[in-house]
């Protein structure tokens, strides 16, 4: 989604004053930074520095909050691999603009780049990430609900576009296998709380690489929970389980993945960004995508869960 709003001179401008008054930040120049899904963002660049900001005015604008102090705490524990926060004139995490969050950090150059190559330092991170005492920080704890299942026949019932209703029905069977699934892992998982970790969700889709270095940005939803819900996506294959579990080992962490948390993370984020794609609906290509989601990148671990039992 980016910015996908055109915003007006006027708008800018406001912007800009409120962010030269908030942060002290004399701003040279606002330009698009097509980074993230939710949200607004932007780069700041200022006479000696350059910085993002990202705006979230959407519903999902409390998580995003409640995301900063994470960050911080991950930032005074010595992760130098994450964006570092720029605090208000009032040392304030982030504010309030115009209806939606605001929040500013240091500026990372980098490409957005996810492959096999880019998996063993994306671990290796995740691993020290793993290694920061969670003590003290405010953060949700995974309680494996099934509750994704719910928002999408909820979102489903509601619908009202014909090519997007018969594209589920004619996947109902399928949808409906992998929701009943995934209530099955939600069940065997609850109450097990042993092994609980700082993760990030989506780390492989927000990974900036410059160069020789890496870094992992956009910690919109830090949840306390297991290694496997960052592990799931590469888990169908064994030399990612393999690197997944060796970058454990050497950064101290003794948890030995575990099937039926994997199986459970697969169904739950398979309904988690179904549910992201209805949201966001109002796109011209929502069809497509859902057309390609349902069968593709997903398709390889979902079919590793299935096996599962």
């Amino acid at each position: 989604m980016y910015s996908s709003i055109n915003r007006t001179d006027e708008y800018k401008s406001r912007l800009l004053d409120f962010v030269q008054n908030e942060y002290g930040i004399e701003v040279v120049s606002l330009t698009p930074a097509k980074r993230g899904f939710y949200g607004e963002t932007w780069r700041l660049d200022a006479v000696n520095s350059s910085y993002f900001l990202k705006l979230d005015y959407s519903p999902h604008q409390a998580i995003y909050e409640n995301g900063f102090p994470v960050i911080e705490h991950l930032c005074n524990h010595g992760i130098d691999f994450i964006s570092r926060i720029v605090k208000t004139t009032s040392s304030r995490l982030s504010i309030r603009y115009d209806g939606a969050v605001l929040g500013v950090f240091d500026w990372i150059d980098g490409e957005n780049i996810e492959t096999d190559a880019t998996k063993i330092p994306e671990y290796q991170m995740l691993a020290k990430i793993y290694a920061v005492p969670s003590f003290g920080v405010p953060i949700p704890r995974e309680n494996f609900s099934a509750k994704s299942t719910d928002i999408f026949f909820t979102q489903w019932s509601v619908l009202d576009d014909k090519q997007l209703r018969s594209l589920l029905e004619k996947n109902r069977v399928k949808i409906e296998h992998r929701a009943a699934r995934l209530k099955h892992f939600a069940d065997l998982c609850k109450g097990d709380t042993a092994d609980f970790y700082i993760t990030h969700g989506d780390a492989g889709g927000n990974l900036l690489v410059n160069g020789d270095r890496y870094f992992i940005v956009d910690w919109d939803e830090p949840l306390l929970a297991p290694p496997e819900r960052d592990a799931w996506v590469m888990c169908s294959r064994d030399w990612a389980r393999d690197a997944f579990q060796n970058a454990l080992r050497q950064n101290g962490i003794t948890h030995t993945l575990r099937s039926e948390r994997l199986a459970y993370y697969c169904y739950h984020y398979f309904f988690f960004y179904l549910c992201s794609y209805l949201d966001g609906f109002t796109q011209l290509d929502t069809v497509q995508q859902i057309v390609e989601y349902i069968d593709g990148w997903i398709e390889d671990s979902i079919k590793y869960a299935d096996k599962i039992l």
